[in-house]
């Protein structure tokens, strides 16, 4: 069943997936349908995880970054003064201050795993989808339109510009 919008909120991301490749579909099938592997042994304790998430938390990002991200989530409220025209005509509810926060965090965890030392506008604009596909409902005339929450999150990339200061 649906989760209610409040509730898929609290879900940092949310990843499409495709089907898979006939040959992985066929790995997959033989593999749960057999007997099950021998014991899985984990690869890190909980202490690591919570460590792990403390270094995402330490990751510096300029003040300008964080702006771009709350002003791209500020831009999906159809009530806000700065919202494109696409915006106000196509989306019920936009994101809440939780999806900034996501866009934050996960540029965070993103730069890292890349090997950088801080979180930029391109680790931004590369969750802008998975972290507000979920997070802004997109009303009737849109759906008739077949105008989706990631063709709004792709026109707000295009259209909220990076603060010249940071170029």
């Amino acid at each position: 069943y649906p989760l209610p919008e409040a509730q898929l909120d609290r879900f940092m991301l949310e990843v499409m997936l495709d089907y898979l490749p006939e040959e992985d579909e066929v790995a997959v099938v033989k593999a749960t349908t057999a007997l099950p592997p021998e014991a899985v042994h984990p690869v890190v304790s909980k202490e690591e995880i919570l460590a792990y998430q403390r270094v995402v938390r330490r990751l510096p990002i300029a003040d300008a970054v964080t702006r771009y991200a709350v002003k791209l989530v500020r831009c999906t409220r159809p009530s806000e003064s700065g919202a494109p025209d696409y915006v106000k005509q196509y989306v019920s509810y936009g994101a809440s201050v939780r999806a900034a926060q996501a866009l934050v965090l996960g540029a965070k965890a993103r730069a890292l795993l890349q090997g950088r030392a801080s979180a930029g506008f391109d680790d931004v604009k590369a969750l802008a989808r998975p972290v507000l596909r979920h997070r802004v409902l997109v009303n009737f005339q849109a759906q008739s339109e077949k105008f989706t929450t990631d063709a709004m999150v792709a026109r707000l990339l295009d259209s909220v510009s990076v603060p010249r200061s940071a170029l």
